[in-house]
């Protein structure tokens, strides 16, 4: 167990210098902490106030960023983080059967990365303290096209799926197992990969949700969490769709 704890927390660390997390932000209202002056007009603790970074670093897009999951549209109990730089997509790789399935391919596979170019990209570290030796860890991807490129993303990413269903990582110390799985049905179309990391006797999940709202994909993911951790995918894509939806006109 201690060890499975290490990992979860090395998986905040990876998460964050992937996407340059900003400051943590404050904890949704229903932790308790007052945040008014009491009766008597002396002043109580006050949490900092949720807010998008203005700047970042090369693709950042503030008004992005302003669209995923904020503390109080996430569902309670959540903590989200915003990135203020982007690692890129894969561009132009394709998914045909010239690739190898190698350790290169886990990224692609687990939806890490996707294949195109989008023209604008937003993220967020998402975790929950799921219990005093349980930290849940995710992340949340706004991917926008400005030509049918999410659409592609989806389908090159069920046919890497279904040509590497494991692989093993470049040192063979871990096993990767990916599969394609049924899941809700959210936005234009959705796809739910079922992933597992398994190396010696221990198991970690990495599943992920996508989600295609025309011309953008909403993406939700768990970053090595015990398995049984994807219960949390489901209500948290419900509402990045929402959040997304209800603050533009779709196509960013």
């Amino acid at each position: 167990m201690p060890r499975l704890v290490l990992w979860r927390l090395v998986a905040v660390g990876a998460v964050c210098l992937a996407a340059a997390c900003g400051p943590p932000s404050a904890r949704p209202e229903s932790d308790g902490i007052p945040s008014t002056a009491t009766a008597t007009g002396s002043a109580t603790a006050t949490k900092p106030a949720y807010a998008v970074p203005p700047t970042g670093g090369p693709g950042y897009s503030a008004a992005l960023s302003a669209r995923l999951l904020s503390p109080d549209s996430a569902p309670p109990g959540f903590d989200v983080e915003i990135a203020t730089t982007m690692s890129p997509d894969a561009g132009d790789h394709r998914p045909g059967v010239a690739v190898s399935c190698a350790g290169g391919m886990i990224p692609l596979l687990s939806a890490a990365r996707l294949t195109g170019a989008p023209s604008a990209m937003a993220a967020a570290v998402l975790s929950l303290d799921a219990g005093p030796d349980s930290l849940w860890v995710g992340s949340e991807v706004l991917r926008t096209y400005a030509d049918d490129g999410a659409r592609r993303a989806m389908t090159h990413l069920r046919t890497l799926v279904g040509r590497c269903p494991t692989v093993v990582s470049p040192g063979g110390e871990d096993t990767w197992r990916f599969a394609v799985t049924p899941g809700p049905r959210l936005g234009d179309e959705s796809v739910h990969v079922s992933c597992r990391m398994t190396s010696g006797p221990h198991t970690l999940g990495c599943d992920g949700l996508l989600v295609r709202v025309g011309t953008t994909l909403v993406v939700v993911k768990e970053e090595g969490n015990e398995p049984g951790g994807e219960r949390y995918l489901v209500p948290l894509a419900e509402a990045a769709v929402r959040r997304y939806q209800a603050t533009g006109s779709g196509t960013a």
